[in-house]
């Protein structure tokens, strides 16, 4: 008898023992949980003050941020960013140039038409407005075929490999035929009047990312000699000296706009095509960036 009753206060204790180590394991446990809870609920404030202290705000004395202001404005003497790209038709503006309302969907000239097309050429009220192709290997190519492949006239607006596709060169040269239609650059003869080109003044370059606005300031019958060929106009000298050719080009057709200012710090371009009765001579029109750099 003795030994039931210790055995059975050897069970009771025992069994406190586990209700003990269950209940103090409950209370362990949700002790963690609570840990957690209040872990999380600190990272997610820190990642909330991280968020708000991106945004540049003025110190009080007491190192605490303030609200920043609605229209932040700059220190007497402090810089201001440059204009930036988006800001260029404001210059524009300011010179009274009117921007045609005109989309060019370049990737699908590229994917659909033709791979080399990296820019539109477009001068208002006239025939000209078509895409511009460089070959990578054959600055003729594009003399002889056209958009689709195919061999023969009327070819297609390019320009060669001695420029580059940015129209960062001091002088870019664009070529196209003088079809007897009128279509390419034929158009660019009527510039041999005066009245014309102040009625026409403007040619629109259309890239993917940017427009580019030049001037015409003149128009004159020229030799064939490459432009490009054995001159560097990176050379300043040697653009000072284009800039005074052009100037003085002895032609009783030529047209030329002394109001137009040009310097060694512009950016030419210069159109050419054939004269149907001359083919040892070109007719140039050249015009000067106004936008860009």
């Amino acid at each position: 008898m003795k030994k039931t009753e210790n055995h059975n206060v050897g069970y009771v204790k025992t069994r406190k023992i586990c209700l003990f180590r269950k209940r103090l394991g409950a209370m362990l446990l949700a002790g963690v949980l609570i840990c957690l809870t209040a872990a999380c609920g600190k990272g997610e404030g820190q990642q909330e003050s991280q968020d708000i202290s991106s945004v540049p705000t003025e110190q009080t004395e007491t190192g605490e941020p303030t609200d920043p202001p609605a229209t932040p404005e700059p220190e007497t003497g402090a810089e201001t960013e440059e204009p930036s790209v988006e800001e260029e038709p404001d210059i524009l503006e300011q010179l009274g140039v009117e921007i045609p309302e005109k989309t060019v969907d370049f990737e699908e000239l590229q994917s659909g038409t033709n791979k080399d097309i990296y820019a539109w050429i477009y001068i208002p009220d006239t025939k000209i407005d078509y895409p511009m192709l460089q070959h990578p290997t054959d600055n003729t190519y594009y003399l002889n075929y056209n958009l689709d492949g195919s061999r023969g006239y009327p070819g297609c607006i390019y320009t060669e490999d001695y420029n580059a596709k940015d129209f960062s060169d001091p002088v870019t040269v664009v070529y196209g035929h003088n079809m007897k239609n009128g279509s390419m650059f034929a158009g660019l003869h009527k510039y041999s009047d005066e009245e014309y080109m102040k009625e026409h003044p403007y040619v629109f370059i259309y890239m993917e990312d940017k427009l580019y606005v030049y001037e015409i300031f003149a128009a004159y019958e020229y030799s064939n000699e490459h432009l490009l060929y054995n001159c560097d106009y990176t050379q300043k000298t040697q653009f000072e000296k284009y800039i005074k050719n052009m100037e003085t080009v002895r032609d009783m057709g030529k047209v030329l706009r002394e109001d137009v200012e040009v310097t060694a710090e512009d950016k030419i371009l210069t159109l050419s095509t054939c004269i149907s009765n001359k083919p040892n001579n070109r007719f140039l029109v050249q015009c000067v960036l106004l936008n860009g750099e």
